[in-house]
C-alpha cells in the first residue's frame, strides 16, 4: 500500500476556511429578495418556524413577558398591546397567544411585516389561534398603540443605520417596554446551523439564509454601540442559550 503524505494546513489557510466573524457581514439573504414568489416565501417561513422550535427561539421572549407580569406591568383592566415587528410566519405571536391564555393574561396581538406575503402566510397558519391582527407596513409607519414592542430574528436584516433608528423608535413608542431577540455571531452557531439544516432537509432558502443571518448578527459590543448611538439608556444586553443575544428595556425600571 502506498501512502501519500498530505501536508498540514498552514495557519493562513485555516483562517481562510472560515468567514470573518469579527464584524457583521453584508451578504444578502435570499428571502429578502422582492422577486421571490409566495409559494417559495411561504415554504421558507414554514421551515423557519420548524427551525425556531428546534432552537428554542421563543423562550427568551416569553421570559421577558413573564418578567413584565411578575413586575405588575401587565394591565388588569385591559389587554396588553403587543406589537411584533418582522412577524413573518406568525409562530412567535401564536406561541405568545397560547402562553398568555394559559395564564389568564389578556393580550392584543399585532404582527407587522413589510412583506405582504407574510400576512397572507401567517393568517393561513393561524386559523385555530386566537385573533391576531396581521399588518403589512414598514415599522416606522405604524401609528397604532404599543405597550410592548417585540422583534425576533429581525434586527440582523437591518444595516447599522437602520438598526440605530429602530432602537430609538422602539424606545420612543413602547409604553411598557421592548425586547429584541436575535442571534449571536459565532462560528460554532454558523457551522452547527448549516449542518442542522442539511440533516433536517429544510427549505434551500433556510439552508442558505440561516448561516448568512448568523454572519449578519451581533456580539455584545455591537449592541452597546448601537444603544449609545440611538441615545437609549437603561437597556440590558444579555446572552441566552443557544447563541442568542437579547436586548431589552422596561420603562421606569
Amino acid at each position: 500500500m502506498i501512502w501519500t503524505a498530505i501536508p498540514p494546513m498552514r495557519p493562513q489557510m485555516a483562517a481562510r476556511a472560515l468567514p470573518d466573524f469579527s464584524r457583521r457581514a453584508h451578504e444578502a439573504e435570499w428571502m429578502d429578495d422582492e422577486a421571490v414568489g409566495f409559494e417559495t416565501f411561504e415554504g421558507c417561513l414554514r421551515d423557519l418556524a420548524k427551525a425556531n422550535a428546534v432552537t428554542m427561539t421563543h423562550r427568551p421572549t416569553l421570559a421577558f413577558l413573564a418578567r413584565l407580569d411578575q413586575a405588575g406591568l401587565w394591565p388588569k383592566d385591559r389587554p396588553l398591546v403587543i406589537v411584533d415587528v418582522g412577524s413573518g410566519y406568525g409562530d412567535g405571536l401564536r406561541r405568545i397567544a397560547r402562553w398568555a391564555a394559559r395564564r389568564g393574561l389578556a393580550a392584543r396581538l399585532i404582527g407587522i411585516d413589510r412583506n405582504p406575503f407574510a400576512a397572507r402566510a401567517a393568517g393561513a397558519a393561524s386559523d385555530s389561534a386566537p385573533a391576531i391582527a396581521w399588518t403589512t407596513c414598514d415599522a416606522f409607519d405604524y401609528d397604532g398603540p404599543a405597550d410592548v414592542i417585540l422583534s425576533s430574528l429581525f434586527t440582523h436584516h437591518l444595516d447599522d443605520a437602520q438598526l440605530v433608528r429602530f432602537l430609538a423608535w422602539m424606545d420612543r413608542r413602547a409604553a411598557v417596554g421592548w425586547f429584541v431577540n436575535d442571534l449571536e455571531r459565532h462560528p460554532l452557531s454558523w457551522a452547527g446551523f448549516a449542518l442542522l439544516a442539511r440533516v433536517a432537509r429544510w427549505h434551500p432558502f433556510v439552508g442558505h439564509d440561516g448561516p448568512v443571518s448568523i454572519r449578519r448578527a451581533f456580539r455584545p459590543p455591537d449592541w452597546r454601540g448601537y444603544l449609545e448611538a440611538a441615545g437609549v439608556a437603561g437597556a440590558e444586553v444579555r446572552a441566552r442559550f443557544p447563541f442568542r443575544l437579547c436586548v431589552s428595556k422596561v420603562a421606569g425600571v
